[in-house]
C-alpha cells in the first residue's frame, strides 16, 4: 500500500530554515524557499506556488514559471482551488483535474500545463493570508490524511519565518529612517553654519530663518538645508583662490 505521508525529513529540514534571517531576506525569498522546498520535499510533487494576500494584494512565487501562470490564470477566471480555499479558510483538493466538474475552466487551464492533482493550503499569518499550491503531474497524489499533517507543519513553520522576516523588515526600515533622520540633521547644522557665517546670527536664529523659508516656500527643513549647502559648495567651487 502507497504511504500517505507528506512529510520528509528534507521537507522538515528545509521548512524550518526559512526561518532563518539574512540582509536579503525578503518576501519573495521566502515564498520563493517554501515552493521550492514543497517542489523537492513532498513525495509525488511535482511543484509548488505561494500566494501572498495582504491588504487587497497578491505576490505570487512558484518553484515553476508555469505554476505562476496557473495561478495568474486562475484568479483571472474567478473559480479553481485557490479561489476556493481563500474564499473558505479550508483546504481545497483536486485529485484529478480529468474527472473534476466543480471548476471546468480552470480543470482545462491545469491540464494544458500537465497538472493533474492539486491542493491548496490555507494558511492565516495575520495580516496576511498565505495560499500554499502543491501540483502533481499525476492523479491521487495527495492524500487527505497528509494533507492534515502538512497544514500543521506549514502553519507552524511558514508562520514562524513570516513573523520574523516582518519584525526584520521593520527593524530595517527603521534603521534606513534613523539614517535617514540623522543625514538631515548634519545637513541642517550645515545649512545653519552657512547662515550664521554670512548674517551673523546665532544658531537659533539661523535655524528660525530655514524654518520660516521652508514654510513660505512649503518645502521640509531638510530638504531647503540641502539646497543650501548644494549651493553653497557650488559657489565656493566657482570661487577663485586666493594668489
Amino acid at each position: 500500500m502507497e504511504s500517505t505521508a507528506m512529510i520528509t525529513p528534507g521537507l522538515a529540514r528545509d521548512l524550518a530554515t526559512l526561518g532563518r534571517l539574512g540582509e536579503d531576506t525578503s518576501t519573495e525569498s521566502v515564498l520563493r524557499g517554501l515552493t521550492t522546498a514543497l517542489a523537492a520535499g513532498v513525495p509525488g510533487c511535482s511543484g509548488g506556488s505561494a500566494e501572498h494576500w495582504r491588504d487587497q494584494r497578491v505576490l505570487v512565487s512558484g518553484s515553476h514559471s508555469e505554476l505562476i501562470m496557473l495561478v495568474e490564470g486562475e484568479r483571472e477566471l474567478g473559480e479553481g482551488p485557490s479561489a476556493e480555499a481563500r474564499r473558505t479558510g479550508a483546504r481545497a483538493y483536486v485529485p484529478d483535474v480529468l474527472t473534476d466538474t466543480r471548476w471546468p475552466r480552470y480543470d482545462a487551464l491545469a491540464t494544458r500545463w500537465g497538472v493533474r492533482s492539486v491542493l491548496v493550503v490555507p494558511i492565516e499569518v495575520p495580516p496576511a493570508l498565505l495560499l500554499v499550491g502543491l501540483y502533481s503531474v499525476r492523479p491521487g497524489a495527495f492524500s487527505p490524511q497528509g494533507a492534515h499533517s502538512l497544514t500543521e507543519m506549514l502553519t507552524e513553520q511558514v508562520g514562524v519565518a513570516m513573523a520574523n522576516m516582518w519584525e526584520f523588515e521593520e527593524v530595517r526600515t527603521d534603521h534606513a529612517q534613523l539614517q535617514e533622520a540623522l543625514a538631515g540633521r548634519a545637513l541642517i547644522d550645515q545649512a545653519k553654519g552657512i547662515i550664521m557665517q554670512t548674517s551673523g546670527c546665532t544658531a537659533e536664529a539661523a535655524f528660525e530663518e530655514l524654518r520660516r523659508i521652508s514654510q513660505h516656500h512649503q518645502v521640509k527643513v531638510a530638504d531647503l538645508a540641502r539646497l543650501l549647502v548644494e549651493e553653497h559648495q557650488r559657489k565656493s567651487r566657482r570661487r577663485p583662490a586666493a594668489g
